[in-house]
């Protein structure tokens, strides 16, 4: 059940005719959580703070008028709307003293409440179930209105709109409060007593708070009412169909308020999270629970049909995400992972998946996710970075992760590969000094080691292979501290220098970023940051090596450019049909 905690009194109320009416219309939250609009039974509108119980402000019509809705407050106007004598609907700001001088305007037919989502327009409720926007209504008030209800029909409710005929049970009764059905209030937890009336209100999405008048029959004395919470039923409307015609319940921010007697009361309360299976000691332990949701479904994808079935799969994998999300006991990494591999889901379909194996360190189906799905949103891929760049490489190291790509850095990080060679034919130590020593005495360049892990590498290599887009990638880059900025342009620059290398081996079939792929992200880091890695000290050697490096490259197309001729006059030769055994020809280039 919910947890009520001590209650205070906000208000004074003038005395009600019977327990079962309150004397208060309505109570409406105004411009935050703590300030509410309260409208009596009668004449006025009051403004409190409630945390200091203050009234703000108050406003009353003349001797013989009658407020027959409540008051609302307009949060885009910062106006409060209501209606006097069903047809005359009055509009005035905090500092109006009078309401007989603010704004008023006289409809054509009676209205029944006029509601206001918090930071939208008003909207007017009619009796007869029409409804018009506030503005609109007030351009031409006397617009005929429609009848939406039969004749027979009438609303009950306003906050529920729950349409009941009044021919029915307890239309007699007009404004007094609607008994719940005796099947009902019997079976309410309220000790030996009965109730004479009762209302309910939902305070969340597993309890109902509701609030009681005892009947006569219990002794009790004028101006008691009981409050209780409990869980919703599996069938809450059957509860909630039958409220009273005027609730005398309200909630809002976790408070309730509930007139009793000549005072108006607010009660905190507190709705922890919980379940029916634990409240009747049924719940299984989790590790029970994961053992059973794998069995069902390995069962499901190992149907040949499995394509067929890609809508359910996709509901089972949000399922299973959400729960995961809200139980921290409950996880099923396993399930998660096979159902990533019938390659019928993809980030769209379960946006919060990649985000939960994060959440949870599940970094195999992190590369996973990333390997399989399409869609993943540039937000998402910035997010895998950082979480990757930033995890403890003894922690990489305990990942199990594809073996294809573990495959492909071993050979890459190898020392037999590590050895300084030519790059698209050409040596970058050569075009900076003019030679080169002997391999056997020349030791590793510091941009020859790997700075980061094996496993921590794999993972960023996922990162690299992801579908993205320049424009909506480099807002989040830029989320990235310098440190691991400096650190993901090394290891960019050894994958760039080893992966270019004629020494380094082709590995065809295993999955590897691509040399453009790996200068498109070297750009798209220094573009993000590049004034932040000038004026950073620990960048400037990784900036000149950066430097050197394009310098190389710049030498190996001009190099490249100067035999451009020569190819295209090759191109441009006809070689001729028949020529025999042999022949000699002669080609001259310049």
């Amino acid at each position: 059940m919910a947890a009520l905690y001590e209650g205070y009194t906000l208000c004074g109320l003038a005395p009600a005719q019977n327990l079962s009416n309150s004397g208060i219309q309505g109570i409406e939250e105004e411009r935050d959580s703590d300030h509410v609009v309260v409208t009596d039974s009668t004449r006025s509108v009051m403004l409190y703070k409630v945390s200091d119980q203050k009234p703000l402000g108050s406003w009353t019509v003349k001797q013989g008028q009658n407020l027959t809705c409540p008051a609302v407050f307009n949060s885009q106007t910062k106006e409060y709307v209501a209606v006097s004598d069903n047809k005359v609907i009055r509009i005035w700001k905090e500092e109006d003293i009078l309401l007989d001088k603010a704004f008023k305007a006289t409809v054509s037919s009676d209205v029944w409440r006029v509601h206001c989502v918090h930071g939208g327009e008003p909207v007017v409720l009619f009796q007869r179930g029409a409804v018009r926007l506030l503005d609109s209504l007030l351009a031409a008030p006397q617009q005929p209105i429609n009848e939406v209800l039969a004749e027979e029909e009438a609303i009950r409710s306003a906050l529920l709109c729950s349409v009941v005929s009044v021919r029915g049970p307890g239309a007699e009764e007009g404004a007094q409060a609607l008994p719940l059905p005796r099947s009902l209030l019997l079976a309410l937890p309220v000790s030996e007593g009965l109730l004479e009336a009762a209302s309910a209100l939902v305070l969340d999405e597993a309890h109902v708070a509701v609030v009681g008048v005892p009947h006569p029959s219990a002794g009790a004395g004028k101006g008691n009412y009981c409050l209780i919470t409990l869980p919703q039923m599996k069938t809450p409307s059957a509860l909630l169909v039958s409220v009273l015609k005027q609730l005398t319940l309200w909630s809002y921010s976790n408070k309730l308020f509930i007139p009793h007697g000549k005072t108006l009361s607010v009660i905190p309360y507190e709705c922890p999270k919980s379940s029916l299976a634990s409240a009747l000691g049924k719940l299984r332990q989790a590790q029970a629970e994961v053992e059973e949701v794998q069995k069902e479904v390995e069962g499901l994808l190992s149907r040949v049909d499995i394509q067929v079935l890609q809508p359910s799969v996709g509901q089972l994998a949000a399922t299973l995400v959400s729960r995961s999300l809200a139980d921290p006991a409950f996880y099923t990494p396993t399930t998660l992972a096979q159902i990533v591999h019938t390659q019928c889901l993809c980030h769209s379909v379960c946006p919060d998946l990649v985000l939960l194996a994060l959440e949870r360190k599940d970094y195999f189906l992190c590369q996973l996710c990333l390997q399989f799905f399409p869609d993943i949103p540039e937000a998402v891929t910035c997010a895998c970075l950082k979480a990757f760049i930033s995890i403890p490489d003894v922690d990489a190291e305990k990942a199990s992760l594809d073996p294809d790509s573990i495959s492909f850095m071993e050979t890459l990080m190898s020392r037999e590969c590590g050895q300084v060679g030519l790059q698209n034919g050409f040596s970058p130590t050569s075009f900076e000094g003019g030679h080169s020593e002997d391999k056997e005495t020349t030791p590793i360049p510091p941009e020859q080691i790997c700075p980061v892990g094996l496993h921590k590498a794999v993972l960023l290599n996922e990162v690299l292979q992801t579908a993205y887009s320049d424009t909506f990638l480099l807002p989040h880059l830029k989320d990235l501290c310098s440190q691991h900025v400096v650190l993901f342009l090394q290891y960019l620059q050894f994958l760039y220098q080893r992966c270019s290398q004629d020494s380094f081996p082709q590995m065809h079939g295993l999955r590897s970023p691509s040399l453009n792929q790996i200068m498109d992200w070297v750009c798209l880091v220094l573009d993000a940051h590049f004034t932040v890695l000038v004026m950073t000290p620990e960048a400037k050697g990784l900036l000149l090596n950066l430097h050197s490096f394009v310098k190389s490259q710049v030498r190996l197309v001009s190099e490249l450019g100067k035999i451009e001729g020569s190819l295209q006059e090759l191109n441009k030769m006809k070689v001729k049909k028949d020529v025999g055994q042999y022949s000699i020809e002669v080609i001259e280039l310049f």
